[in-house]
């Protein structure tokens, strides 16, 4: 059994810094070691729209302690949210994230009741001097959104940079995959709210994000899988492991799928990931290259936000196994991070009496889970 002690740490908490609740977190570690853990602070309530920034905050330590906070995407009183960070190779910190107006619900976009100027578009910051100033946004809108797509969403959680295989064939190094979401207009008497318009898809870059096309589109209305909140990770051989949230009423909560071309398209369409159980809510994965460990965060009690965990898989995501539970307290969205040779970050949404109380990060020692 481990004897290390935990530790964990809590950089956003609801109801403090001008902020009603945090949501959706994201996390990276720049090249100097520093731990950036993103969110979106709602001003007003813990709704998906309204007045929302997307809030940042370092730390130098580990993730044990942290920086103030620091509002990185503003977008007034409207919504800038669904942070997707990524540091490149070159040290500058990526963050892809999408806007909207602040009374534009996510059931108002669906129906199509919502204007294209304000709905969800897409914009990108970056920062080159690890994370303490950012960049205006530039938006990139028409190069990743179809005119008929209606809802969008980035990841959440982190996007990735290809490494290319361990074989060093190299492949696609270099480009950014940033996982994301849409919805489709509906046919016949639907109103376009029902899961079946649900499609995943991805962002590509093969310019360190100078300029951006969409990859692979995987959508269908049968209502078997229609992919959602989706995250990725590159697997040694090179291939893309993709994992998704699955709204539609069967079969299970999660899918994944695998992209032989570098997020270009996929293999075989999302199909069902049964040995994750879990409620129908945002997940991450993160693959380690040393040891060679596919690791995937999300609650594991299978009708409830609750019960965090932390599951490998030795197979590229073929299977999977519980290797680390948090507890049995509320919890919900969370995202994966390496933050040293020993040690995994895990940042995740959580609280004694509700999952939205806190975004904590938790250091869970690397021997705990392999």
């Amino acid at each position: 059994m481990p004897t290390e002690t935990v530790e964990t740490s809590v950089p956003f908490r609801a109801g403090r810094e001008g902020y009603a609740s945090f949501r959706i977190p994201a996390v990276v570690v720049t090249h100097a070691g520093t731990v950036l853990a993103f969110c979106e602070g709602r001003v007003g309530s813990q709704e998906d729209f309204g007045n929302i920034d997307v809030v940042l905050k370092r730390s130098d330590d580990g993730g044990r302690t942290w920086g103030p906070l620091r509002v990185v995407g503003g977008n007034g009183t409207d919504l800038a949210g669904n942070p997707a960070p990524v540091v490149l190779d070159t040290g500058r910190i990526l963050l892809v994230q999408v806007r909207n107006a602040a009374a534009a619900t996510e059931d108002a976009i669906r129906r199509g009741t919502v204007s294209a100027a304000n709905g969800r578009r897409v914009w990108t910051q970056h920062s080159d001097d690890d994370g303490v100033t950012w960049s205006s946004p530039r938006e990139i809108t028409k190069q990743v959104k179809k005119t008929a797509w209606r809802w969008y969403a980035t990841t959440p959680g982190h996007a990735i940079q290809l490494e290319g295989a361990t074989d060093g064939s190299g492949g696609r190094s270099g480009r950014i995959i940033v996982p994301a979401n849409h919805s489709l207009p509906p046919t016949g008497t639907d109103n376009g709210t029902e899961g079946k318009y649900n499609g995943g898809h991805c962002l590509l870059s093969d310019d360190r994000g100078q300029t951006w096309r969409i990859g692979y589109v995987d959508d269908n209305t049968n209502g078997y899988i229609n992919a959602n909140e989706t995250t990725a990770a590159e697997l040694p051989d090179g291939r893309v492991y993709f994992n998704t949230r699955n709204d539609s009423p069967s079969p299970g909560t999660r899918a994944d799928a695998h992209s032989h071309d570098g997020g270009q398209t996929l293999a075989k369409p999302f199909r069902p990931q049964s040995c994750l159980t879990g409620p129908v809510v945002e997940a991450s994965v993160l693959q380690l290259r040393d040891p060679d460990l596919l690791l995937y965060s999300g609650p594991a009690d299978p009708g409830f936000r609750a019960q965090m965990s932390i599951r490998k898989s030795h197979d590229g995501g073929t299977t999977w196994r519980v290797v680390h539970t948090v507890d049995g307290l509320p919890a919900a969205y969370s995202d994966l991070v390496r933050l040293d040779e020993d040690t995994v970050g895990l940042l995740y949404e959580t609280g004694d009496f509700g999952a939205y109380e806190t975004i904590t990060l938790r250091r869970v020692p690397l021997d705990w889970l392999d």
